[in-house]
């Protein structure tokens, strides 16, 4: 239950607020004074605390006022929104109110409703920015939440312990250096130096002292001895940037280093031994490179020991919306400045956007943004030119399978496959339809559709995937249904109350409150014929329709309902152990997916009984 504050020294006000509020389902907890508010907030924050989700107080109180209490809170907690209320509507106090972070100015006498309202803003803003701050605070060099990026993930915690010369590949602006820097960072070479060398930078004149330092006197100018980045990373990892760019010369003198593990400063006559993991990167296509003769063979062959590829952004769009977030906190927090907020169209038009500059390109259009949107929130008109007109020019049918949700979930136009079941049989073993449990034949407009259900697939499907179906779990029991919804419940179940994933059983679970609907993120399509398919959204209102009817059926409606709280604690339930199972139990990657923030998370597990 999201809880409340109250501080306002009129008592009247206190028990008005308070008793509204929790008639609207949230947790209240009134204070007299901001002396009292602020003792009970330090405690909230502290390990084991529980802090609000949101906090109405007034201006002008005994002691310490309003706004400086807005002031210290804001500075201990940034995502808390705190709504100013004060019956001196003056020009000066609404100013110093929101210089001083206020979410909303609320003057008095209000609108017991208005004020409500505004309290409910409040509260669920709180928590979109409260999540997103978690993430920031937990979330490493790189995010993503795509297959790709996780893929690199895992390899990096592969090599990580070992001093193996790895290859970095990818276009400009994918992060290479980032991943080499996660490389050492996670390597037992972690406490020695870090040494970064962009070779294409640097004049072909100037690299070979770049690399391996000079002798006193080894050219003109050459005044006194120097270290090269050899010797500078003696321990430690050299990340060797646009490697591809490196002139021949140079290239036999890094093949003698990287062979045997010695080499000569400019001008010297001793040999000199390098402890020095190398790291290589190049946004070019090194084989093509060796079949014209630019690049050496050999030299290539040491290189791609390991190679890693970074996937261009466009390739992972689904991770458009987090990095947007990333970025813009970052912005702000440069600028001194708010972070700014994306429409879902926005969100939707940078997902399909090409981003021919990659992340670097998405954090750069993030910085304009802060600066240049004119409001808060930014919508599509908001974009910089460039982007707008080159999303918008996608043909619909592009833009639709690039499309992204209000939450930010990254939705594909191809045909989602569910998780298969630990207990699987064939179709040839098991039909749906003919035990009983999945459609009825009337469903289907002809035998090819039944057949295409009971494989696996949507019948418009061209190509096939696994043609299994789980057997019905034990312990679940058909739902009580009217013959005129029978039609629209059986089918697809992706969530099922924590057991795993059942194709068209039409059953339901005690933990499952859809009774084995359809349940789905808007724009994946479940496996059912065209005459089946149904947005979750819709099965969900359909629901609580039934379920209001029932309430008033034969009598007054109750004065207080728990169905809010219910079917809430339902939904958050069924979110965490899908995403909790998605990951394997790994609660930072499950939070990361569900936008949540570590905290949150450990917090959603606790109260809603899953850590046993």
């Amino acid at each position: 239950m999201d809880e409340v504050w109250v501080v306002d020294d009129d008592q009247s006000i206190r028990w008005v607020l308070e008793r509204a509020l929790s008639k609207e389902g949230f947790a209240v907890r009134a204070y007299a004074d901001a002396r009292e508010a602020m003792s009970a907030f330090e405690a909230s924050i502290a390990p084991g605390g529980r802090a609000p989700q949101a906090i109405i107080s007034d201006v002008r109180m005994p002691g310490e006022s309003g706004v400086q209490m807005l002031a210290r809170m804001k500075a201990r907690r940034p995502a808390l929104p705190v709504i100013v209320m004060t019956a001196f509507t003056d020009l000066d106090t609404a100013v110093q109110a929101f210089q001083s972070g206020a979410f909303e100015y609320l003057p008095k006498p209000f609108d017991l409703a208005h004020a409500i309202d505004l309290i409910r803003r409040a509260v669920t803003e709180g928590k979109r920015e409260a999540a997103v701050e978690e993430i920031l605070t937990e979330a490493p060099d790189m995010l993503g939440q795509a297959p790709a990026m996780q893929e690199v993930f895992r390899a990096i915690g592969r090599l990580a312990q070992s001093s193996v010369t790895v290859l970095v590949t990818g276009e400009s602006g994918t992060g290479k250096e980032l991943v080499a820097r996660a490389l050492h960072r996670h390597s037992p070479r972690a406490s020695q130096p870090f040494v970064a060398l962009n070779t294409a930078a640097i004049p072909r004149d100037l690299l070979e002292s770049e690399l391996f330092g000079h002798e006193r006197g080894a050219f003109t100018g050459a005044q006194a001895m120097r270290r090269g980045r050899f010797e500078q990373a003696e321990g430690g990892t050299l990340f060797l940037d646009e490697i591809g760019d490196m002139p021949p010369e140079l290239q036999t003198r890094l093949l003698r280093v990287l062979s045997d593990g010695h080499f000569y400063r400019v001008g010297g006559h001793s040999p000199l031994r390098a402890d020095v993991r190398v790291i290589a990167a190049t946004h070019q296509n090194l084989e093509a490179r060796v079949r014209a003769g630019l690049f050496r063979e050999d030299l290539y062959h040491r290189l791609n020991v390991i190679r890693l590829r970074l996937p261009p952004l466009r390739e992972r769009p689904e991770d458009v919306p987090l990095l947007t977030r990333h970025f813009l906190a970052i912005s702000s927090r440069s600028l001194g400045t708010d972070a700014k907020r994306l429409t879902p169209a926005a969100l939707a038009l940078l997902a399909r956007f090409g981003w021919p500059g990659n992340v670097r390109q998405l954090e750069n259009v993030c910085h304009w943004l802060n600066v240049m949107a004119p409001a808060q929130t930014v919508d599509v008109g908001d974009l910089p030119p460039e982007v707008r007109e080159a999303g918008l020019a996608l043909e619909p049918s592009a833009a639709a399978s690039a499309a992204v949700s209000a939450a930010g979930v990254f939705t594909a136009g191809a045909q989602a496959v569910p998780p298969r079941p630990a207990s699987v049989e064939t179709v040839s073993s098991y039909d749906p339809v003919k035990a009983g449990v999945g459609p009825t034949d009337a469903a289907f407009s002809t035998e090819a559709d039944r057949a295409s259900w009971a494989a696996g697939r949507n019948p418009s499907d061209t190509g096939t995937h696994s043609a299994a179906v789980a057997r019905t779990p034990t312990g679940v029991h058909p739902p009580a249904e009217t013959p005129g919804e029978q039609s629209g419940t059986n089918g697809f179940n992706p969530v099922n109350g924590g057991h795993e994933v059942t194709r068209g059983t039409g059953q339901q679970s005690p933990s499952d409150p859809f009774g084995g609907r359809p349940f789905a993120a808007p724009g994946i399509t479940p496996h059912l014929p065209a005459s089946l398919r149904e947005g979750w959204a819709q099965l969900l209102e359909r629901e609580v329709d039934r379920l209001l009817t029932e309430q008033v059926h034969g009598g007054e409606p109750p004065e207080h309902s728990l169905l809010m709280d219910s079917l809430t604690r339902e939904f958050e339930t069924i979110l965490m152990r899908v995403a909790l199972r998605q990951t394997r139990g790994r609660r930072i990657e499950a939070a990361l997916r569900l936008g949540i923030g570590r905290n949150t998370i450990t917090r959603k597990i606790k109260d809603l009984g899953l850590d046993g």
